[in-house]
């Protein structure tokens, strides 16, 4: 009995140091990430906490796990013929074992709820708007609230010799509304630290909709996450974050009737991808290396 009180109170002292370090602030550095990268937006930090902090709790647990087996493989290793003292029940030790995963269960779950409220909350009124729209196999990127010379609302259009790129201003508050025109794609900027499934239709009640501020300037890779079809590697766009300024300029000049390529050299931007490179593009590339042998 005392040998189960001991290793209750060992599980308990495990379990709340996992839940501690799962709650606590973790060091925004290389390491500490655990191979992601490091976030543009004001939300980007509250999920590479709860990752941090869901990795640090996975190796305290699998490093107790790895402990006891070594432990009981030393302890208990065979010493001759006679069958050792045989256990049939040790009620403290399965208290322990029976509840603890539970109460690790809940604590994780706590923390991800935590974070998935304050990840996807809205704004009244946010500064921006901009509608995403996804098709096999590329995007389109509305700004619902300007006029363009149609009298359309401006959008960029991806191809295959041509990469999206979405113009998006920093520290604004930004509403993507998203939409798929045919399957299930995935609106994914790995720097925003965050993935949205983009569903087609609404009559299944889902709402694509969150919000970020993007606090960092830069051209950002984005992709489709969610396997759908041939060129689903491909279905790649460019998220070009720039000050308030150069976004109102942007969008001017979009308005006065400007492509996407001579807006942005207009503010000063490449008017090309810098991040990604477009089907058509790698292919030609694959077509010269095969006709020169390499």
């Amino acid at each position: 009995m005392a040998r189960g009180s001991r290793l209750a109170r060992l599980a308990a002292l495990g379990l709340l140091g996992v839940v501690t370090l799962t709650g606590c602030q973790m060091p925004n550095n290389e390491f500490w990430r655990f191979g992601w990268p490091e976030g543009i937006t004001d939300r980007s930090q509250h999920i590479r906490e709860l990752w941090t902090g869901s990795v640090i709790a996975a190796l305290i647990i699998g490093f107790m796990v790895w402990g006891l087996i070594i432990y009981s493989v030393v302890r208990h290793r065979k010493r001759g013929d006679e069958l050792p003292k045989q256990t049939a029940y040790n009620l403290p030790l399965e208290i322990v074992y029976t509840i603890l995963p539970f109460l690790i269960i809940a604590g994780l779950f706590f923390y991800t709820v935590v974070v998935q409220n304050k990840v996807l909350a809205r704004s009244a009124d946010p500064d921006e708007t901009v509608a995403v729209n996804a098709f096999k196999w590329n995007w389109q990127f509305v700004y619902p609230e300007t006029n363009g010379p149609d009298g359309q609302p401006v959008n960029t259009v991806g191809s295959s010799s041509e990469i999206p790129i979405l113009v998006l201003p920093t520290n604004r508050t930004i509403r993507f509304e998203l939409r798929s025109a045919d399957v299930i794609h995935s609106f994914w900027v790995p720097e925003f630290l965050f993935k949205l499934d983009v569903i087609p239709g609404n009559e299944n009640g889902r709402n694509n909709v969150f919000e970020v501020t993007v606090q960092k300037e830069g051209a950002y890779v984005g992709r489709c996450a969610e396997l759908c079809g041939t060129y689903h590697a491909y279905m790649n766009f460019e998220v070009r974050a720039v000050s308030g300024a150069d976004f109102d300029a942007y969008i001017a000049a979009r308005e006065s009737g400007m492509d996407t390529f001579r807006a942005l050299q207009e503010i000063g931007q490449p008017g090309l991808s810098s991040s990604t490179t477009p089907f058509q593009a790698l292919q030609n590339k694959n077509i010269d290396q095969q006709q020169s042998g390499g």
